[in-house]
């Protein structure tokens, strides 16, 4: 038994020794100098491209300067915009940046920006000075200069460090141009909101008020009702806020929105509304469900005199799924495939200006805020009514009201 026992400590004795010798050749093979470079290297890179993504500013550059002085094993960098304007400069040892070094590095910037290409500028304080060379390379975004880095070394800069400092200005860039894409989105999203307020339609507005003043002598206590519910209504829809807003605040507005429209149609006009109480907190895009219902009602049920709109938000796992249905006149499938969804001929003779025109403008906001797996869905024909639905992420980074 003894014997049996013994055996059995030397062959796990065996085995751990084996697993050891294989870790440690395995570590030794993955963690070589080299590797351990780039892997330094790219976590530079990275830490430099979280402020650099922000735009280019006098906080970014200052956060970026060190990162930037690390990639390019300069003793001094400085950063400019596109004027060009010394927005920050580095030294992370001895203080190299004297106000006759500022001078000369502003000036080989000035030069760079203007001719967009790199100067160098050997002994730009004298011999005296420690500082042997400085290198101003153009950063540029396309064919547009977007700034200037200035390197300054106390080595006279070879071939290889000349071809560094080019890679860290190419690289710094294009995080430029990448945060310049970010505002020109959230200037876009701005604009598309905007736009989708301006096509809040007119003839709602103006049959609204001819509602409401249809009940002034009839029904004041009614009247006075509905011009509250169109006030919150145009309040909602005009705010000055963000880009995202709660879902049970859009289901609020569309209640207003639906309030008006049925004292106009009257009990031909039949509103069915299923909610599951979980999702009423998801953030969606503001205004992404006004258009839906609002086209519903005018191409849907409008040529009809009325009909049944249904709009159900429910659970799906780490989803929403909001859909608004109508049981109205449809639309031709084949315009909504080819993208010609804007020309369609509204009844009663309305202007084709606004409904439509918001489904185009929700599906692109939903996917760009969500990806492309979160645009809008529509099933339709002609005389079968219409169903539009989108489907919403319960949570997402970066998303919030």
């Amino acid at each position: 038994m003894s014997g049996g026992l013994t055996v059995l400590v030397v062959i796990l004795a065996v085995i751990v020794v084996g697993g050891l010798v294989v870790l440690i050749r395995t570590r030794r093979v993955v963690a070589t100098p080299t590797e351990r470079a780039v892997h330094a290297a790219l976590h530079t890179a990275s830490l430099a491209a979280r402020s650099l993504r922000t735009g280019l500013s006098p906080e970014s550059a200052t956060e970026a300067l060190p990162h930037l002085c690390s990639l390019t094993a300069a003793e001094a960098v400085a950063l400019y915009d596109d004027a060009p304007a010394r927005l920050a400069h580095h030294c992370p040892d001895a203080d190299l940046w004297d106000a006759e070094l500022l001078v000369a590095a502003d000036r080989a910037a000035t030069s760079a920006a203007d001719d967009q290409r790199r100067v160098l500028v050997a002994d730009p304080v004298g011999d005296e000075s420690f500082v042997r060379a400085l290198i101003a390379q153009p950063l540029v975004a396309g064919d547009l200069g977007v700034g200037v880095l200035v390197v300054a070394t106390t080595r006279r800069p070879g071939p290889g460090m000349l071809g560094a400092i080019a890679e860290v200005a190419r690289y710094a860039s294009s995080q430029i141009e990448l945060a310049d894409l970010d505002a020109s989105r959230a200037r876009l999203d701005r604009a598309e909101v905007l736009a989708l307020r301006a096509q809040i339609s007119p003839h709602f507005i103006y049959n609204a008020l001819n509602t409401i003043a249809s009940f002034v002598r009839t029904d004041p206590d009614r009247a006075r009702e509905l011009i509250l519910e169109f006030a919150d209504f145009t309040r909602y829809s005009f705010r000055a806020a963000g880009e995202y807003t709660l879902l049970a605040d859009e289901l609020r507005n569309i209640d207003r929105y639906l309030t008006l429209e049925r004292a106009r149609f009257g009990p031909s006009l039949d509103v069915r509304l299923h909610v599951a109480p979980e999702v009423l907190n998801v953030v969606v895009p503001f205004l992404a469900l006004q258009p839906l219902v609002e086209n519903a009602v005018r191409h849907g049920l409008a040529g009809k005199g009325g009909g049944v709109i249904t709009i159900v938000a429910r659970d799906e796992g780490s989803d929403c799924l909001i859909t608004v249905e109508d049981d109205g006149v449809g639309m031709d499938p084949e315009l909504l495939r080819s993208g010609a969804i804007d020309a369609l001929e509204p009844p009663s003779g309305e202007s084709s200006d606004g409904a439509h025109v918001g489904l185009t403008n929700v599906d692109h906001r939903l996917r760009a805020a969500f990806g492309n797996d979160y645009g809008l869905v529509v099933e339709t024909a002609v005389g079968a009514g219409t169903k539009v639905g989108m489907r919403v992420p319960k949570f997402r980074s970066g998303v919030h009201v």
